[in-house]
Formats: C-alpha cells, sequence, structure tokens
C-alpha cells in the first residue's frame, strides 16, 4: 500500500508539516537497517524513516529551532540532571549514564558511554578509522572529520543572516545566532533560570543536587574545578602568579583575565562594529549598545541604564547616599571611580596627556575639552550674537555681559 506515495515531513520557513511525496520524487530510498518493518513516513531533512505517523511529527520537531528546546516537544525528563528526549527509550539509555554499573565502557581509555553506537563511535578514534591526513588528529565518525579539515582548508560554509559572520559548523552558527536572538532555550525546571548552552544547564544542576558542597560555608559549587577554586577563598591559598607582577590568583582563569591588561588583548570581539574587549562580561554589556536593551530601570523617575553600576549610582541621586569618601579630607562620592578621579588631586597624578603639546590631566575629558585649543572646535554659541567659544563657562560668562549691558 506504500508503494507509491510516502508520507513525509518537510522543514520550511521554520515550520514542520506533513507532505505526500511520491516514489518517484527520490530515487534514492534506503532500507532501514535493523529490520524489516515497513517505514513509510520519511523526514525529508534527514532521511530518517518511522512505522508511525506521530513518530515522524514528533521527530520533525527536532528540525524546528523554536520548537526543538521547548518541554512539550521533549515529554521525557531526566530527574536527575535535567536533561529532557523526545522518545522515552531514549531517556532509558541516558539514565544508565548515572547508574555506573550499568553503562558501556571503552575497555582502553575507561570513558563510559549510555549506549553500543556512541561507543562503537568513540572506539574509532582508538583504531584511527577516520583519521586527518593533515594533522593527524582522529575523529570518530565521517562528518566530524569533514567539520574538522575544515580548520585546515579554512572553509566556512555557514553564514550568519544578522551580521555575515561565518562559521565551520551548524552548531557553531546556531550558537551565534543566540547573541543576536537572546535566545535560551535550555531552562532549569527547578529555579525557572536559562542559558545558551546546554553545558550550562548541567552544570546548574549540580547546584540544585549539592553534589559539589563546601564543607566549610555550605557553598554549592557546579563543577568539582569550582569546588577547588572555591576552597581557596577559605585557605588563602593563591597558586598562580603573574611573571610581569607577581600578583598571585587562586585560579588560572583569574591569572588569564589578568595578563590582559600587561599583554593587551583584546580576544572578545563585536560582530557589529568589529570593537574588542578584555573581558567576556564587558563585551555582552556592549551588545546592548547596538540592540539598545537598558534592562535597569528607575522606579522614581523612568530612566534606565544599559549597566546595573550606572543604575546604582543614579538610585544615590535620589536617596542623597554618598558611601565613597576620601579619607584625606572627608569629601563624599555617589560613586566609586568619581572617588577615584578625586584622590588624583591628592596624589598629583595626571594620567592623561595631550598628544600634541603633553599637558596632563586628571581626567579623559579634559584632554578631549582641551583639543579644542589645538583644533580651533568651538561648539558653544552664543544665541544672541552668534559668537562661539571653546568652553561652555566662557559662553556662560559672555551671556552674563551681555545682559548686563
Amino acid at each position: 500500500m506504500y508503494d507509491r506515495d510516502i508520507l513525509c515531513c518537510a522543514h520550511y520557513a521554520g515550520k514542520s508539516y506533513c507532505k505526500v511525496k511520491t516514489e518517484a520524487d527520490s530515487s534514492d530510498h534506503t532500507e532501514h537497517s535493523h529490520d524489516d518493518k515497513p517505514r513509510p513516513y520519511w523526514c525529508t531533512v534527514c532521511d530518517k524513516r518511522f512505522t508511525r505517523k506521530e513518530h515522524l511529527t514528533r521527530h520533525s520537531t527536532l528540525h524546528t529551532r523554536e520548537h526543538s528546546h521547548r518541554d512539550e516537544a521533549r515529554p521525557y525528563l531526566c530527574t536527575v540532571c535535567g536533561k529532557r528526549f523526545v522518545w522515552k527509550h531514549h531517556l532509558t539509555r541516558h539514565s544508565m549514564l548515572h547508574d555506573t554499573g550499568n553503562v558501556y565502557s571503552c575497555n582502553l581509555c575507561e570513558k563510559s558511554f549510555s549506549c553500543q553506537r556512541n561507543l562503537d563511535e568513540h572506539m574509532n578514534i582508538h583504531i584511527d578509522k577516520y583519521k586527518c591526513t593533515e594533522c593527524g588528529r582522529c575523529c570518530y565518525n565521517s562528518q566530524h572529520l569533514a567539520e574538522h579539515r575544515r580548520s585546515h582548508s579554512g572553509e566556512k560554509p555557514f553564514e550568519c543572516g544578522v551580521c555575515s559572520k561565518r562559521f565551520t559548523t551548524s552548531r557553531n552558527l546556531t550558537r551565534h545566532s543566540r547573541i543576536h536572538s537572546g535566545e535560551k532555550p535550555y531552562k532549569c525546571d527547578v529555579c525557572h533560570k536559562a542559558f545558551k548552552e546546554l553545558y550550562h544547564l548541567r552544570h546548574h544542576m549540580n547546584i540544585h543536587r549539592r553534589t559539589y558542597t563546601c564543607m566549610e560555608c555550605g557553598k554549592c559549587c557546579y563543577g568539582s574545578q569550582h569546588l577547588a577554586e572555591h576552597r581557596r577563598t577559605h585557605s588563602g591559598e593563591k597558586l598562580f602568579e603573574c611573571t610581569v607582577c607577581s600578583k598571585h590568583f587562586t585560579t588560572s582563569s583569574g591569572l588569564d583575565v589578568h595578563s590582559r591588561i600587561h599583554s593587551g588583548e583584546k580576544q572578545y570581539q563585536c560582530c557589529v562594529c568589529d570593537e574588542g574587549f578584555r573581558w567576556r562580561r564587558t563585551l555582552l554589556r556592549h551588545i546592548r549598545v547596538h540592540t539598545g536593551e537598558k534592562r535597569y530601570m528607575c522606579h522614581m523617575c523612568d530612566k534606565s541604564f544599559i549597566r546595573s553600576r550606572d543604575f546604582n549610582a543614579h538610585i544615590r541621586i535620589h536617596t542623597g547616599e554618598k558611601p565613597y569618601r576620601c579619607h584625606m579630607c572627608d569629601k563624599a562620592f555617589n560613586r566609586r571611580d568619581s572617588l577615584h578621579t578625586h584622590m588624583r588631586v591628592h596624589t598629583g597624578e595626571k594620567p592623561y596627556k595631550c598628544r600634541i603639546c603633553n599637558v596632563a590631566f586628571i581626567q579623559s575629558g579634559m584632554v578631549s575639552v582641551h583639543m579644542r585649543i589645538h583644533t580651533g572646535e568651538k561648539p558653544y554659541k552664543c544665541s544672541l550674537c552668534d559668537k562661539t567659544f571653546i568652553y561652555s563657562s566662557t559662553l556662560r560668562q559672555h551671556k552674563r555681559v551681555q545682559r548686563c549691558n
């Protein structure tokens, strides 16, 4: 009964639907490798076949980005780690990972897997089945090898439709796209916190399960390394030393971040304007400039801010709080950076220099104002006589004289 027509899943414009496809539409049908059951329901995206229409319907959600990570698309939940699955037998197989006595283990490196197929693919690495001829790296299947070869050829076939940045794999493009969309498809079922990456959710679930708990303060960490690093805050141990200034750090990542101050390295680049940043958090904050997102809103005057630091400083304008006090003259400020700038009055430090005449200033903004002397720029114009001035203070003084006359 299935000789002429094959019901198949199609993927178009982000939506899945069923249509009828004839045998004439495709000449490369493949029989299922495990049994001889008729599989008339065929997915045109990945060529996978199914015996039942509802199996095809559920499978089709995997190809639809906006549905693939919703709870209704993956109804089977692992109660140990929070991972969801489309099929019940996938959950059953996954559960073996949590039962250390019922897994498929590699006898060469002792790595464990939830099913025989994953172990077989892993074994391909040991037997050099898919080996790169350029660098000798062993991959676990032909697709993995094809993706790896692009790292040598420089081929990047996957392009972002927003910023035109290109990638070697579709996975990397999908991850990158979340920068523009703000999509966080991986959601914690306990506290509803959302994440862009699945491994971030898995680490987060360790906190709820209290897998890695500090015995001294009870803090829950997301991994063994995180716990080891946290314990050093109690012991005061700082293993990592900067070779330039000899400053010590409790973590290697802390040292890496610090080293960028000396090297000037800016490894995080904005995909919109190509501006570089030393820290990822600074890049994420900068991206809000392009998106226009101002998530911090004052409930007193409705003014909004990109950064929480600016928002907190603004709130102090309403409250009158000035928590940052100079220990030399008792002058107080509502911002920490304002105090740092003020301290230069006492120390005499003038770190900002004019590149033309080398005159030094306390603040960077003073250099910009000073440069008008060299450029001849006079941005302040009198509305009475059209005379222009370099400084706003000079304009105010001029207006007072005009009124007196």
